[in-house]
């Protein structure tokens, strides 16, 4: 990796690696020395999107029965809070039939609360990270000929240090950091360049005529997105935290129809008049969540039961068991946003919101404001 540096037009920042591909990186190694071939150095691995990157082995370990190898996380000029820090993986073999298990080491957190996308109780490693790593071991079991029952304790020296300058501890994320990263690339964290990156995808989009484009949060509500409208690749806008910087643009340089899409959270964020979505820029207001649920005639138990919960997913989760349009409503008063944002241009903005494995919980078009 390239060491920090400033964006310009030729040299773009540097991308970096997430910890949860990093922790693929190492426990691929080290369940590749196990089974007798040696710790690899350095360990590629495949990336959802088909990236192979190579990672070189800071630790290696091999005695009695259990491997464990790590690697220094590389975030490249993205302001990373792990950038530099040690991602380890110790693995053993289970009995036969046991299943691939995720255990959380030192500095990596354990989950304590609902609302999050791993059940209480279970090591605070995010689903694709723990996809990612599935993959990679399934890929060295196969060619061992070996079933996948393995034990993966994942460490960050020094976590819980770390962590408690993240939300983890708001969240009930106890013991350490989260094991996050939905496609194993970190992509630099530069307002300025991600909004200019934003304004040439309009560009691009306008100059070969689109009359639909789509503003995504993430990969899994750019996927979502893609695949309702089949949309091609040049009229979905990389829109990350930048809602604002989006519309405003669009506001100057108008495509017909527009679809901000997202997660429900984000959304949430947008509903309530935040234009960042970025988590250190804005937070969900659940007490106001809940007095939009009251509003849509959420019994006042319900209502205290959102304005108590620990993250959005937990107050949706509790509006949906009651059968209310909670995610409808949001969605509406998000595409509201929007067409103030726009300020009426000649844009007509509709915002999905998606679940986390990529389902559309709502829409809200472009009609007359709700």
């Amino acid at each position: 990796m390239t060491a920090s540096r400033s964006p310009t037009a030729d040299k773009p920042l540097a991308k970096g690696w997430t910890t949860g591909a990093c922790a693929a990186a190492a426990a691929k190694a080290a369940f590749t020395a196990l089974l007798g071939g040696g710790f690899p150095d350095p360990v590629r691995i495949r990336l959802p999107k088909g990236e192979l990157p190579d990672f070189p082995l800071a630790e290696t370990h091999l005695e009695g029965g259990v491997a464990t190898a790590a690697v220094i996380k590389d975030a490249g000029d993205d302001p990373d809070i792990t950038h530099g820090a040690t991602i380890r993986a110790m693995v053993r073999a289970l009995a036969p039939g046991a299943g691939l298990r995720f255990v959380a080491g030192e500095g990596v957190g354990t989950v304590t609360r609902p609302g999050l996308p791993v059940p209480v109780g279970e090591p605070a490693i995010n689903p694709k990270p723990r996809e990612i790593i599935r993959d990679n071991l399934a890929e060295v079991a196969e060619g061992f000929e070996v079933p996948l029952d393995l034990e993966v304790r994942l460490s960050i020296p020094g976590g819980e240090a770390l962590a408690a300058k993240t939300w983890n501890p708001r969240l009930g994320i106890v013991g350490g950091l989260s094991v996050l990263g939905t496609t194993g690339i970190v992509h630099p964290f530069s307002c300025s360049a991600w909004i200019h990156s934003i304004h040439r995808g309009i560009d691009v989009a306008r100059a070969n005529g689109f009359a639909h484009i789509a503003g995504s949060t993430g990969s899994t509500s750019e996927d979502a997105v893609q695949r309702h409208y089949d949309l091609p690749l040049e009229a979905l806008i990389d829109m990350g935290d930048f809602a604002g910087g989006m519309l405003k643009y669009l506001r100057r340089h108008p495509v017909p129809h527009v679809t901000v899409a997202g997660g429900f959270a984000k959304m949430v964020k947008l509903s309530q008049g935040n234009l960042d979505l970025h988590s250190a820029r804005s937070q969900v207001d659940l007490a106001r969540l809940a007095r939009r649920a009251a509003r849509l005639g959420a019994a006042a138990d319900l209502a205290e039961r959102i304005a108590a919960s620990n993250t959005a997913a937990e107050a949706l989760g509790h509006a949906r068991d009651a059968g209310l349009p909670l995610a409808e409503a949001v969605a509406a008063q998000a595409r509201d946003v929007a067409l103030a944002t726009l300020a009426g241009a000649a844009v007509a903005p509709e915002v999905m919101i998606v679940d986390r494995a990529g389902a559309i919980l709502a829409v809200a078009d472009g009609g007359a404001p709700s």
